[in-house]
């Protein structure tokens, strides 16, 4: 058998073309993530706080049930994407398993906001302000690393906020976070 070397040149061009498909694969699902999540969340916390402040509903936080069929689509999402991506590398891995550790982590928070005496708002931007980061730093998105910033600055000012107005800074932080990176992404993707 015989055994071919490849120069220092080919190694670094195979190692960059890998690094960047899967650049493109986490950006192609990034912004379909970030678009739905970034208007869910946003319809979420005005729903809740429109709901809670003129007292239309007599339990406002069902509005957050809008969440539900989200989950279900980012579920349907990403299978039909693992079948049509058979190629998805360490990169993609290390982002689906970062978004899914945040999940886990934003699950216990709302399961525990109670103990928080329901302020659990500036703990979820700090959250989605981790996943942010991180993701802009894969993908190598500024935008992204603008909207953690974003996040961030939101989570502060939430935790000196009243719980109900905390609601509004989340919705601004997601606009800031979510949405704007989101649509940058989109039109960087060519969509």
């Amino acid at each position: 058998m015989e055994q071919t070397s490849l120069s220092n040149e080919e190694s670094l061009k195979i190692i960059t073309d890998m690094i960047s498909k899967a650049k493109n694969n986490m950006a192609r699902r990034g912004s379909f993530y970030f678009l739905l999540w970034g208007w869910v969340i946003l319809a979420g916390n005005l729903g809740y706080y429109l709901a809670a402040k003129y007292q239309w509903m007599q339990t406002p936080h069902l509005v957050w049930l809008i969440t539900l069929p989200a989950v279900i689509v980012t579920i349907v999402y990403g299978m039909r994407q693992g079948e049509s991506n058979m190629s998805a590398g360490k990169l993609d891995n290390i982002y689906m398993n970062l978004w899914a550790a945040i999940g886990v982590a934003l699950i216990t928070v709302l399961a525990f906001s109670y103990k928080l005496d329901f302020n659990h708002n500036a703990v979820i931007l700090l959250l989605a302000a981790i996943g942010t980061y991180v993701t802009g730093k894969l993908i190598k998105f500024t935008p992204f690393f603008m909207g953690s910033l974003g996040l961030w600055i939101g989570a502060v000012v939430a935790f000196n906020l009243p719980v109900l107005d905390q609601y509004l800074v989340g919705a601004v932080a997601i606009v800031v976070g979510y949405l704007i990176p989101g649509y940058l992404l989109k039109k960087e993707e060519g969509e």
